[in-house]
């Protein structure tokens, strides 16, 4: 029997290859996206369903189309987010907000939802798209790498949590990829991105360096075959790194002390003055 997978944030990027890839290796996908209508496919096994991870009625009602449908959902894949650009102290509250609204609490709401049908299945597996951003701060990005480290932080607790009713949960943390995220998931700050802002030497330096790794990155193909190994390997470690940057960044994250690494990372992007 074909296991049936929900997977948000699916409309492009890293949600859409991995929805394709596994309709292709035969998993009944659900690609949930606030907007279907972009996702043109005649891929078999793969139904676009419309989703918004920040409202909990769209969720309910995607979630209760799939159980009538199928029955059960097997894998969630939590995927749905994007990075906020800008500086603590230009932030505004709905930015604040809307940001941890998509890359936290809609993990949570997704959850909260899918998990009542695993646990009476006794069996299932959640996967959190973090970030290797989750495990290393960087300017101008401290709400987006405070939202991963939240997802890195449910990630654990969950596996806790879950442990008793044969839920797998663990997090992918990928490095820079090659997709559209450049240009349609990141959301700069107007008054951080001024020229006449305090972090305007901050800003022509970092900015440019940053979105010119995501255009020169991996293939998002690489994140959707770890999807896959994921699941289908019951042995599969808690959190696994994919992509150039997070295989580079994670290791020496944990062998170097706060201080060492710290100084790293000033040096690679040149964050010295």
């Amino acid at each position: 029997m074909s296991q049936v997978v929900l997977i948000t944030g699916a409309s492009s990027g890293i949600g859409k290859t991995s929805a394709l890839l596994l309709a292709e290796r035969g998993y009944i996908v659900y690609a949930g996206t606030r907007t279907p209508e972009k996702f043109d496919t005649n891929a078999e096994n793969l139904h676009v369903i419309q989703l918004d991870i920040t409202d909990s009625k769209s969720i309910r009602t995607a979630v209760k189309k799939i159980h009538k449908e199928q029955g059960r959902i097997d894998v969630l894949v939590n995927n749905a987010g994007y990075g906020l650009v800008s500086t603590v102290e230009d932030v505004t509250e709905e930015e604040m907000f809307n940001q941890f609204n998509v890359n936290v609490f809609g993990i949570f709401r997704v959850c909260k939802e899918v998990i009542p049908l695993m646990r009476e299945n006794n069996s299932g597996v959640i996967i959190n798209i973090s970030s290797f951003l989750g495990k290393i701060g960087l300017p101008l990005l401290t709400f987006y790498n405070s939202s991963k480290y939240a997802v890195e932080g449910i990630t654990d607790s969950l596996r806790y949590e879950l442990r008793d009713f044969n839920i797998r949960v663990h997090s992918i943390m990928p490095g820079f990829f090659s997709t559209n995220f450049a240009k349609d998931n990141l959301v700069a700050n107007v008054s951080t991105f001024d020229e006449n802002s305090p972090y305007a030497n901050l800003v022509s330096n970092l900015a440019p360096n940053i979105v010119e790794q995501i255009n020169e990155g991996n293939d998002a193909g690489e994140a959707a075959e770890l999807i896959v190994k994921m699941i289908e390997d019951e042995a599969s470690l808690a959190r696994e790194t994919v992509g150039d940057k997070a295989r580079q960044f994670i290791p020496m994250r944990r062998e170097l002390s706060d201080e060492d690494f710290e100084r790293r990372v000033r040096e690679y992007y040149k964050l010295n003055g």
